[in-house]
C-alpha cells in the first residue's frame, strides 16, 4: 500500500513538472509579443528614415530658391532693351484720318529670352472732314485711356485692352524671338488674327498679329540697349504723339495729317535711376483732299530703322545721322532720374528747336531734344509706376 501511494505521488510530481513545463513557454509569449511587433515598429521607422534624409535635402532645396534672383539677375549678366514699332494706317477713310502703330518694349537675357515686355499702341485718328485739321489734337494710348477705351461696353469682351495686352505680355515671357513668332494663330469672323492657344485665348481674345510683330522687332532689334541686372529693374514703355505740323486742305492744294509720335523703352532700378534707354521716332503722312479724302499715304520706317536713309546728314549741317545722335542722347539720359532728365538745360537755337545748352553734348547731339527728355522720363515714370 505504501509502495501504491509513492507511485501516486511520484505520478502527481510528474504532472506538475509537466505542467510547469507548459506554463513557461505561455509566459514566454508576451515577452515574443512586443518582439513581434518590433518589425512593424520598424516599418514604422523606415518612412522616417527619408523623412530624416529628406530633411537635409530641404536646404538643397530652398538653396536654389535663394539664389534664383542671383541666376536671374547676377552681377555680371548683360540683358537687352529692345524696342519694336509695328505702323500701319489701314483704317484711315473718307472722314477720318488713322495711324496705327503697335510699339513693344522687351528685355532679353543672355539666352535671348523674354524677361519682360511692355505693349502699347498709339492709335490716333483726325476728323477731316472738309479737309479740317486739328493740330491741337491731344493723343492718349489705348493703355493710358484704360476702362475708357470701352472694349467691354462696344464688344462682347470681358476683360478691356489693357488687361489683354497684359496677358499677352505674361505670356511671351520666357519665350525667344523665333518662338513668339511661331506662335499660332486663326483669323476669325470677324476678321481679326487670335491666338489658338486656348489658355491665353481666354484672357487675350483680340487681334495679335500686331503684337507678335512688334514683339519680335524689339526682340530683334539690332540697336538694342544692354546693361547689367545686378539688384534688379522695371521697365518702362511710353509714347507721345501730336499733330502739330498738320496743314489742312484747300481748293487748290490737298493737305497733310502729320501724327507724328516718339516712342521709349526704359530700364530704371529700384531708385528709378535709368539704366538703359531706347528712343525712336514715326512720321506718317496723310494726304487729304478739301472733300476729306485720303488722297496718299506714306511712311517708310522709324527714324532709327531708316538710318542713313533719314537723311539728316545730307539735308542739314548735322554730323551725325538721327539714329547715331539717339543713341548718344539716351547713353546722356542713362544714370539720370526722370526729375534729373527733365532738368536738363535746353536753349533754343536759330531754327527754334530746343537744344543742349552744355557745348560739349551739343557736339553729340545737336538735333531738338525737348521730345526724347520727355518721352524717356515719362517711359521711367512709367516703369516706376
Amino acid at each position: 500500500m505504501k509502495k501504491i501511494l509513492a507511485m501516486l505521488l511520484a505520478l502527481c510530481m510528474i504532472f506538475a513538472l509537466a505542467a510547469c513545463g507548459e506554463t513557461a513557454p505561455a509566459e514566454t509569449k508576451p515577452a515574443e509579443e512586443p518582439a513581434a511587433e518590433a518589425p512593424a515598429e520598424e516599418p514604422a521607422a523606415a518612412p522616417e528614415e527619408p523623412a530624416e534624409e529628406t530633411a537635409p535635402e530641404a536646404p538643397a532645396e530652398e538653396a536654389p530658391a535663394e539664389e534664383a534672383p542671383a541666376e536671374e539677375i547676377p552681377a555680371d549678366a548683360a540683358y537687352k532693351l529692345g524696342l519694336g514699332v509695328s505702323l500701319n494706317m489701314d483704317s484711315s477713310k473718307e472722314g477720318n484720318a488713322q495711324v496705327d502703330a503697335t510699339t513693344a518694349a522687351v528685355i532679353l537675357d543672355e539666352q535671348g529670352k523674354i524677361v519682360a515686355a511692355k505693349i502699347d499702341v498709339a492709335q490716333n485718328k483726325m476728323d477731316i472732314t472738309d479737309g479740317a485739321v486739328d493740330t491741337e489734337k491731344e493723343f492718349l494710348t489705348k493703355a493710358e485711356l484704360g476702362d475708357d477705351y470701352n472694349m467691354v461696353k462696344f464688344s462682347d469682351a470681358t476683360l478691356e485692352w489693357y488687361q489683354q495686352a497684359a496677358a499677352f505680355e505674361q505670356y511671351v515671357l520666357g519665350k525667344t524671338a523665333e518662338e513668339v513668332e511661331a506662335m499660332e494663330t486663326v483669323v476669325n469672323e470677324e476678321g481679326h488674327e487670335v491666338t489658338t492657344d486656348e489658355t491665353l485665348y481666354a484672357s487675350c481674345s483680340i487681334s495679335i498679329g500686331d503684337f507678335k510683330e512688334a514683339v519680335v522687332k524689339a526682340c530683334k532689334d539690332d540697336q538694342a540697349a544692354t546693361f547689367a541686372g545686378a539688384g534688379g529693374f522695371s521697365l518702362g514703355l511710353a509714347i507721345i504723339s501730336k499733330a502739330d505740323e498738320s496743314t489742312a486742305a484747300t481748293a487748290e492744294e490737298d493737305g497733310v495729317v502729320k501724327m507724328y509720335s516718339e516712342y521709349a523703352a526704359v530700364v530704371v532700378d529700384g531708385d528709378g535711376v535709368i539704366l538703359a534707354a531706347v528712343t525712336d521716332a514715326t512720321q506718317p503722312q496723310i494726304k487729304i483732299s478739301a472733300a476729306g479724302e485720303i488722297v496718299e499715304t506714306s511712311f517708310k520706317g522709324t527714324k532709327r530703322e531708316l538710318k542713313e536713309d533719314y537723311n539728316m546728314v545730307k539735308f542739314s549741317d548735322a554730323t551725325l545721322e538721327w539714329y547715331e545722335q539717339a543713341k548718344n542722347f539716351t547713353d546722356y539720359a542713362t544714370g539720370k532720374t526722370a526729375e534729373e532728365l527733365r532738368a536738363t538745360e535746353t536753349k533754343t537755337n536759330d531754327e527754334g528747336h530746343n537744344v543742349f545748352v552744355d557745348e560739349e553734348l551739343y557736339a553729340s547731339v545737336s538735333i531738338s531734344i525737348d521730345g526724347m527728355i520727355n518721352v524717356i522720363a515719362k517711359a521711367a515714370d512709367n516703369a516706376v509706376a
